[in-house]
């Protein structure tokens, strides 16, 4: 493997590069095999970089719940923990396990298999959801939805024309154009009256009435009334509405905290909301004051402290007090996801850390975000995998 910051070869199992004596990653968040690609074909390395799993397959995919899914010819498998090849790739398409099983597809049907590759339930559905609290939404032999539990048993009869998942023991589904919701023994908790509904966020559910936007509590009760042109869920306290074409946001008693003044506003994220101004974005606190000024040509929300900005077409971050961070000097830029933010410079992709510092060189065509400490990134044409180090996982 060869260094991010110097260009050496770095030995199998070392932790410093030779060269320059840079630091390798290890730590919590990288998974204990991490995918390697060799050319054109893909395995999977330890952290100390010993081969687990030789390089077989066309593609592979990181490890989520002890589990990865490897793809060859077309077809999808998964490798356990140790880079065994536990459940053959024989499936067109696969999700990861969710709750012990996986929703696989196989000639066209999808079905669950178990985490030994057994087909716990028959591949027999037209459409299916993975599990959530103990139930997957399938749709049935007559083209209606139900749920079936872990043992394949249909839990709630398929008579809906549209169900979505268990969240916090209700699930959103759709009667003859309405919606309502149910609880996980098939009871209508609340009946399918609505033009449209969401999922229950801070105990209550944003649900549409006759064209207008309201709340309603897990008691059926109206909790805000439905006068809104439009309406987000609630977060961190409060939500945001659309009222003659302007925005602002109510409390969960249905009060108006912050008047519908703005042209546009986004979610409360991290005690602050980004909102917009005469065609320029600041921020609010929960109390409605302008926090930070409006005067930015475009804004994202706060992540990790930081927010990400945009001033005469280049990118920076400021903090929570409206200070600039780290200066607009990017092409392009996105949220800090694990304390690295990816950003475009000269055309090209890097990462740089919550200092400003560049964490890793912008060489790369395409990068996505961090996640368990790897991100994916497209290099000279090709897909390969960088750790939170810089480290890449591959050799052409």
């Amino acid at each position: 493997m060869l260094c991010p910051s110097c260009g050496k070869t770095i030995p199998d199992g070392s932790t410093l590069c030779p060269g320059c004596g840079m630091k390798l990653a290890r730590g919590d968040r990288l998974a204990a095999l991490i995918p390697y690609r060799q050319k054109h074909k893909w395995g999977f390395w330890d952290r100390a970089r010993k081969m687990e799993t030789p390089p077989f397959f066309d593609s592979v995919d990181p490890f989520s719940n002890d589990f990865a899914r490897v793809h060859l010819d077309g077809k999808v498998g998964f490798v356990d923990a140790r880079g065994n090849v536990i459940i053959r790739a024989v499936y067109d398409n696969a999700d990861d396990f969710s709750e012990g099983l996986a929703r696989v597809k196989l000639n066209g049907k999808y079905g669950y298999i178990d985490t030994n590759g057994k087909m716990a339930i028959p591949a027999v559905y037209d459409g299916a959801g993975s599990f959530a609290g103990g139930l997957a939404r399938v749709i049935g032999l007559n083209d209606k939805w139900g749920f079936v539990d872990a043992r394949g048993n249909m839990a709630i009869p398929a008579v809906y024309d549209g169900a979505l998942p268990f969240r916090n023991g209700l699930a959103r589904v759709n009667l003859n154009g309405k919606w309502g919701f149910v609880d996980a023994k098939g009871n209508m908790i609340i009946p399918a009256i609505y033009d449209n509904a969401d999922d229950f966020c801070e105990d209550l559910a944003r649900v549409n009435l006759n064209g207008k936007w309201g709340f309603i509590d897990t008691q059926r009760n109206m909790a805000i009334p439905a006068v809104y042109d439009g309406a987000d869920s609630f977060a961190e306290g409060l939500a945001r509405i659309v009222l003659n074409d302007k925005q602002g946001f109510i409390d969960i008693k249905g009060k108006m905290v912050v008047p519908a003044v703005y042209d546009d506003a986004d979610d409360f994220d991290e005690g602050l909301a980004r909102v917009n101004l005469n065609g320029k974005w600041g921020f609010i606190d929960a109390k409605g004051n302008m926090a930070i000024p409006a005067i930015y040509d475009n804004a994202l929300s706060f992540s990790g402290g930081l927010a990400r900005v945009e001033v005469d077409g280049k990118y920076g971050f400021i903090d929570a007090k409206g200070n600039m961070a780290i200066p607009a000097i990017y092409d392009n830029a996105d949220d800090f996801c694990e304390d690295l933010a990816r950003v475009n410079l000269n055309g090209k992709w890097g990462f740089i850390n919550t200092k400003g510092n560049m964490a890793m060189r912008a060489d790369y065509d395409s990068a996505d975000d961090f996640s368990e400490g790897l991100a994916r990134i497209r290099f000279n044409g090709k897909w390969g995998f960088i750790d939170s180090f810089g480290m890449q996982y591959w050799e052409d």
